[in-house]
């Protein structure tokens, strides 16, 4: 009898796939061993540090551009009737607001501190200046001075001295040598014979 080639194959067919069934899930997965370890990429991203030399000149020019526009609104407003001060004022507290929201790496908080210290020294001193009955009365070279022109020629020192200490400040940050003016006193002297 002729056997038929067409079972036996479908029955090895058939056993094939249940058997392969019967394995693993179809996926190779390997764990290291002990000679194989997995090694972690670690990618770092490298954050520039602000304070070093090389950038902290930058930074420094960021906090200064509100200072030098903060003192040229101040010498204009200083120059202004009283009657036209509002505006300058408005202004000068929208710079105060710039400097203060300026991020700054922790070598220029204190350089911050005294700007934001001189800007509001400044303003105060403006709205002052406002409400002083007779602004025509402020000499603060004279020794007889009411007491609202005393407080407004005190916060004037003040802000003189904060501005002082924001430039010795910025001297010291990018390393500029401090020379103090030291006073040169002349004599005649007449030879004795």
């Amino acid at each position: 009898m002729k056997k038929s080639i067409l079972p036996i194959i479908a029955s090895a067919l058939i056993l094939t796939l249940f058997l392969s069934g019967c394995g693993s899930s179809g996926t190779l997965e390997t764990s290291p061993t002990a000679t194989e370890t997995a090694i972690p990429i670690i990618t770092s991203t490298a954050t520039p540090d602000l304070c070093a030399a090389e950038n902290i000149r930058a930074q420094v020019d960021k906090v200064h551009r509100h200072m030098r526009e903060f003192d040229d609104a101040a010498t204009l407003a200083a120059s202004m009737p009283r009657e036209q001060l509002s505006g300058p004022i408005a202004d000068l507290q929208r710079i105060r607001r710039e400097a203060e929201d300026e991020p700054v790496p922790p070598c220029l908080s204190t350089l911050r501190d005294y700007q934001v210290k001189h800007m509001n020294s400044v303003i105060s001193t403006l709205l002052a200046f406002l409400s002083v009955s007779d602004p025509l009365a402020i000499d603060c070279t004279s020794a007889e001075r009411s007491a609202e022109v005393e407080a407004i020629c005190q916060s004037i020192g003040t802000a003189r001295q904060q501005h002082d200490q924001y430039t010795l400040e910025l001297a010291r940050i990018l390393g500029i040598p401090i020379v103090t003016a030291t006073a040169t006193v002349t004599t005649s002297e007449t030879p004795t014979p």
